[in-house]
């Protein structure tokens, strides 16, 4: 029994654990005496043993074994740890709110440690003060998290965009193989990035093709944009950060620019902030979450379509510079207090607290038709000879009586994947039918292309979007009973553009599957 058990549990281990006891000799023996397994113990969850042995790393169930030696863990007096490294931004304020909320849901007290460098920990603590579990940040930025992880000094990342391909090469230089197949990532909150200037500055809108010859020096004078005649100052986070590496991908990469050489990095984004909203002549790049007294720049197009960022444009991604705050995760047993946290953050109680501490949640909202006046105003003002008004008739017959959900479906640069965001909405989208949220209701699947080719074939390309989206949707939610709800598709092609046509980014704006429910 004890040989099958460790077989089971030996696969359940990828790779190494971070902060784990020292090792030491132990044997662990099962309660007849029968079976001994000695080796060096690397770790203890608080309910499985890790053990270097000769037959190999073997992960044994504790409730099944005695252990003897002198690396024998106190199981009475038993501290989980957990560390967290990576984004500043979700290590000083994201995180710090989950656990706090999640001590408060389960009855533990918290204590907050300040360590040397600006980490710090945070205790879990049972009446009268007995810790149950340490969570250590190590703050710093997406770049240090992931090389932490591959260096086995961290079991979670916290990371404001995807994994890179130069981190998976550092993973298999280092033997560990591809980190895509050992790493889970989870979407636990969103944010976007904002352009930022001083309210002191005239210029209150700007596209995203002169934002990225902005930040490469191409424009270096605010009257090239409207403003005044004076040099533009730029100011963004420092280099490794995730919110400037998003940056460089999303707006400068996709121009084919590089960053201009007079930039001035900021470790902290309240100070970048502030340096902005002093400065007349300064132009940043700074979190949604995280504005200050600065003024937010919308983004526009050549055909007039404004996008501003606000929670709900988030949420939806309608706003094209959406930044998923990721939790990356090895594919191994974490301690209890840390999967009953993941959980935790998953849940309807932390969406309300990162709402609360200024990010923006996942939770589904249901958006009447009503208050969608300025995409409709959009629709009108772009229809034409491709896309009639009677067309966009249709389309308002057709979800008359329907609400879109905030959950929407966009798809990377160039590919028929969903994008980080868009795969967690599948996820969450899953679940609800799963648990019943939309038993008797109907869900339509609509698909919108961008205005590139006939619209008759791009009617046809967005059906085939939204079906696909449908397809993903129920793949994922295993134990659905289709008899308790009613799923639609369609696809109204170019008729409801959310951006202007004329760049790579507006046209993958308008790429997109809405959900809407009656």
């Amino acid at each position: 029994m004890l040989d099958f058990r460790v077989a089971i549990c030996a696969a359940l281990l990828l790779f190494g654990a971070p902060h784990t006891v020292s090792a030491q000799d132990v044997t662990l023996s099962s309660p007849d005496g029968v079976v001994e397994i000695t080796g060096n113990l690397l770790g203890f969850d608080g309910e499985f043993y890790r053990v270097e042995t000769k037959f190999g790393e073997l992960t044994l169930d504790g409730s099944g074994v005695s252990c003897e030696g002198p690396g024998c863990p106190s199981l009475s007096d038993f501290v989980a740890e957990v560390t967290l490294s990576g984004s500043a931004n979700m290590a000083e304020v994201l995180l710090p709110a989950l656990i706090e909320g999640f001590a408060l849901r389960n009855g533990y007290k918290t204590r907050r440690e300040a360590m040397a460098g600006g980490d710090f920990d945070y205790l879990l603590l049972r009446d009268p003060g007995r810790p149950v579990a340490r969570f250590s940040f190590l703050v710093s930025t997406t770049d240090a998290g992931f090389v932490d992880l591959i260096a086995q000094e961290a079991d979670i990342v916290m990371a404001l965009r995807e994994i890179r391909t130069t981190e998976q090469e550092a993973a298999r230089a280092a033997g560990r193989g591809d980190l895509t197949t050992v790493l889970r990532s989870r979407v636990v909150a969103l944010d976007a990035l904002v352009p930022v200037v001083s309210p002191e500055n005239p210029v209150r809108r700007i596209s995203l093709p002169d934002l990225a010859a902005v930040f490469s020096g191409e424009i270096d004078n605010w009257q090239a944009l409207g403003g005044v005649d004076a040099p533009i100052a730029l100011h963004l986070p420092v280099p490794g950060s995730g919110l400037t590496q998003a940056f460089e991908d999303r707006v400068l990469g996709a121009a084919g620019m590089q960053m201009s050489p007079d930039l001035r990095f900021h470790e902290r984004g309240d100070r970048l902030v502030r340096r902005v909203a002093t400065d007349p002549f300064a132009i940043g790049i700074a979190s949604f979450s995280n504005t200050g007294t600065a003024q937010m720049l919308s983004l526009t197009g050549s055909c007039g379509f404004d996008l501003r960022a606000n929670r709900r444009a988030i949420k939806t991604e309608d706003y094209p510079l959406t930044a998923p705050m990721f939790l990356y995760l090895p594919q191994r047993r974490l301690p209890k207090v840390a999967r009953d946290f993941l959980a935790y953050v998953r849940g309807p109680g932390a969406q309300i607290v990162i709402r609360r501490a200024g990010f923006v949640d996942q939770a589904p909202e249901k958006i009447s038709i009503n208050v969608q006046g300025d995409r409709l105003a959009n629709a009108i003002l772009a229809a034409g000879s491709e896309v009639k008004l009677s067309e966009l008739q249709h389309v308002l017959s057709t979800l008359s009586g329907f609400r879109r959900l905030s959950s929407s479906f966009r798809f990377e640069a160039g590919s028929a994947r969903p994008d980080a965001q868009s795969r967690s909405n599948i996820e969450q989208l899953a679940r609800a039918l799963e648990t019943g949220l939309y038993d008797g209701k109907v869900l339509s699947f609509v698909g919108f292309s961008d205005g590139e080719g006939a619209a008759a074939a791009n009617r046809k390309i967005a059906l085939k979007r939204a079906e696909g989206v449908r397809d993903a949707v129920l793949a994922a939610a295993e134990t659905v009973s289709l008899g308790r709800v009613e799923l639609q598709v369609a696809g109204f092609g170019e008729a409801l553009p959310m951006a202007c046509d004329d760049s790579d980014w507006g046209r993958q704006v308008n790429r997109r599957v809405e959900v809407w429910v009656r």
